[in-house]
């Protein structure tokens, strides 16, 4: 039980240290959320880059903007 509803969930975890780094929606059981079924959610704070550092760190300045800001 989330506080969106009922979800059937699966963990990711990483295969070099077997930590779990996210979920995938495998199944929403209210109508309205059918729409999260197969998409998954990465903790990016257990997460490092390609060379070992904080994702977060190297990623935070790409990160910014909105679609609206492309209108």
């Amino acid at each position: 039980m989330m506080i969106t509803g009922l979800h059937t969930v699966v963990d990711i975890f990483c295969i070099g240290c077997g930590s779990i780094v996210g979920w995938k929606y495998e199944a929403a059981h209210d109508k309205t959320q059918k729409y999260k079924e197969g998409k998954f959610i990465l903790e990016r704070v257990k997460l490092t880059g390609p060379d070992g550092s904080n994702y977060l760190e190297t990623q935070e300045a790409q990160v910014g903007g909105s679609d609206l800001d492309d209108a």
